[in-house]
């Protein structure tokens, strides 16, 4: 996600020191439209990486690789065949266009900072982390029972769904915009269901 997000010039700062690595990988299927998967793959010297992979029988041998005409990807990762994925991220790069993208990824994050202003605004939740971009961890101060009852009401009832992890030793609920379609009032119907659940789950323990 916020591999995509860098599309934009005012998020570029989470490549700060990207000069100073190996190899860079994010998932365009996050964030730019892509169905899974679609993974963007840079490595400063192909070289290693093709010297640790590469796998030449005799009947893979041909004048256009050896001269150095062609890429064979073949050499880029364990697998000697691939689908051919960069296309479809060629279509929406295509369709969209870079304004086109960056367009979606600031309404995204937008819309996900408005979600934090709800967030901050009710005495019964707060924030887990940072929300510099599209992504909102938050959690119901009551505690894990509450807010892994909570997850479980509104992934049940089809009206959105929420993934969780574990900060600082405690369940967080993840809320992501980042879907193409997503408008402002689907976040909003989001936070209404989160609301009345929120009620049932907190009768319930």
């Amino acid at each position: 996600m916020s591999g995509t997000a860098a599309l934009c010039e005012e998020f570029r700062w989470i490549q700060n020191g990207l000069e100073f690595a190996d190899s860079y990988c994010f998932n365009p299927q996050s964030g730019c439209s892509r169905i899974f998967d679609c993974s963007a793959f840079y490595v400063a010297n192909r070289k290693a990486l093709i010297q640790a992979l590469s796998v030449l029988p005799e009947y893979l041998k041909n004048q256009a690789s050896e001269s150095g005409a062609v890429f064979d990807y073949r050499d880029w990762h364990v697998p000697l065949g691939r689908r051919f994925r960069a296309l479809k991220l060629w279509f929406v790069i295509r369709h969209y266009g870079i304004e086109g993208l960056q367009h979606h990824i600031r309404e995204h994050v937008r819309l996900a900072h408005k979600f934090t202003g709800w967030i901050r605004a009710d005495p019964r939740f707060e924030l887990a982390a940072p929300v510099p971009l599209n992504l909102v961890c938050f959690r119901h101060r009551s505690g894990d029972a509450v807010n892994q009852a909570l997850m479980e009401q509104l992934n049940r009832s089809g009206d959105l769904y929420l993934t969780h992890t574990k900060l600082d030793g405690k369940l967080t609920l993840r809320l992501c915009v980042g879907q193409m379609n997503t408008v402002e009032r689907h976040v909003a119907h989001a936070w209404k269901r989160i609301q009345e659940e929120t009620v049932i789950a907190e009768r319930g323990i």
